[in-house]
């Protein structure tokens, strides 16, 4: 195929997009995907391919019986290349020109944060189901574009916080739910490290990446290995450009269990403050050690988050590292990383049939996203419940960066009476990547 017809395919693509992007539809479900019309058939396979073929995604790619992998797309064409030998499937360097492809119904999306929602409004647009990895956006006011889009669509999205379908998790929020620890006052969690600045020598860009695409919504840069690789010195996933830190990487997790644990899915805190005052961001002009770079985006700036019914979030130095410690009246709940413990002991000890709270019984999270793309259902994590979990990771860093205390409406998602906090909602973007669907408010006037 010459150049010129793939970018005519291309803006093709991209005009329909933007051209559907106010009308409602119903759900759609591809016609080979159905046993009868309206029905998906329970022996039927669902084509899925990969935008983003790095680490992540092949971590993905044990599917359930009923999935086929049919595609893979990555700016770095030698991972594309990888995964479509690995799989056995086509290999693309342009996700748009696989979300042209009529056999993918669903897509998992595994780039790096700065490019989540673009690509998830993109393949819903183009009429396919979204798997999206953690977290689910790079700012608020996009995370909520994204939820329009999604209903709008009728797109199934299952939100990458697989937790919620792991045992011992939901355990701990089942017990936490059904108030064995008495009336939660306080949760205590890591003090996550928000995002830092980096501004590297340029290097030779590697033969088949393309760095600028690469490069996304933000201002380019030159090519640097330590800002491409994601978690390397420090990698993308510590600096502000493309990510939240850690405060949305791990802390999207963590986020998101507080939330299910005290059954708050569709709200938020309404106070939020950071106990050190304004935090300045470190610059590094030569790679640096990412748990150096860390640790002086968080220690002593401690976060504090307050819901209307008074719970606090405590993120503290020596906090849970991969959980949170759940404080009532009658003890703590500690959920770890797919391990619970309490104080006094017996509170974990609860047998099932004494609890009445009970949550849904999920134990494969992909599984779950395949059933709710027959069933055209919500998944357990919900494009909804994503961002919701994400706009407490996202809180976090605010609150560092404006310095100063913060009150939060959970309904209008924007902070009250505070230019300075609101133009946080959202960041400038590049021209050639803008976002299909319109703002929710005008938050980069403030």
């Amino acid at each position: 195929m010459s150049t010129a017809t793939r970018m005519s395919r291309r803006q093709l693509l991209i005009t329909s997009l933007r051209a559907t992007s106010t009308l409602a539809v119903p759900a759609f479900v591809p016609a080979h995907v159905l046993a009868a019309p309206g029905r998906p058939g329970a022996n039927d396979r669902i084509g899925v391919a990969y935008i983003g073929a790095g680490r992540r995604a092949n971590q993905l790619m044990n599917l359930p019986p009923e999935g086929r992998i049919v595609a893979a797309a990555d700016v770095d064409r030698r991972r594309a290349e990888a995964a479509g030998t690995k799989c056995k499937c086509r290999a693309y360097q342009d996700y748009r020109e696989l979300l042209e492809s009529s056999d993918i119904d669903a897509v998992f999306v595994a780039t790096p944060d700065h490019w989540h929602v673009l690509c998830a409004m993109h393949a819903c647009l183009a009429g396919k189901d979204v798997y999206l990895e953690k977290p689910l956006s790079l700012t608020i006011s996009e995370g909520r574009r994204l939820v329009t889009c999604v209903r709008r669509q009728g797109r199934v999205l299952q939100t990458g916080t697989q937790r919620r379908c792991m045992k011992w998790h939901r355990w701990g929020c089942e017990l936490v739910r059904n108030g064995v620890a008495g009336k939660i006052h306080t949760v205590i969690i890591n003090n996550y490290p928000s995002p830092w600045e980096a501004r590297f020598a340029p290097q030779t860009v590697p033969n088949g990446l393309d760095w600028n695409t690469w490069c996304g919504m933000t201002h380019p840069v030159g090519y640097h290995p330590d800002i491409f690789v994601q978690r390397s010195n420090p990698g993308w996933i510590s600096l502000r450009p493309y990510s939240g830190g850690e405060m949305t990487g791990t802390g999207a997790h963590v986020f998101d269990q507080i939330q299910w644990a005290l059954d708050l899915d569709d709200t938020g805190p309404v106070e939020i403050w950071c106990e050190g005052g304004k935090l300045d961001s470190v610059v590094y002009e030569k790679p640096e050690s990412r748990n150096r770079g860390n640790r002086r985006m968080s220690h002593g700036h401690r976060v504090r988050m307050r819901y209307a019914n008074g719970v606090l979030i405590r993120l503290e130095d020596n906090g849970p590292a991969a959980g949170g410690e759940f404080i009532g009246e009658h003890g703590k709940i500690r959920i770890g990383n797919n391990v619970v413990t309490s104080n006094p002991l017996d509170l974990a000890k609860t047998p099932p049939e004494e609890l009445e709270h009970r949550l849904p019984v999920i134990d494969n999270h992909i599984q779950n996203w395949f059933d709710c793309i027959k069933s055209r259902a919500k998944p357990i994590a919900d494009v909804e419940i994503g961002h919701r979990s994400a706009i407490l990771c996202h809180l976090g860093n605010i609150a560092r960066w404006a310095g100063h205390r913060l009150y939060w409406d959970p309904i209008a998602e924007r902070f009250q009476n505070d230019d300075v906090a609101n133009k946080f909602l959202d960041r400038p973007r590049r021209r050639g990547f803008e976002l299909p669907y319109p703002p929710c408010h005008d938050s980069l006037s403030g």
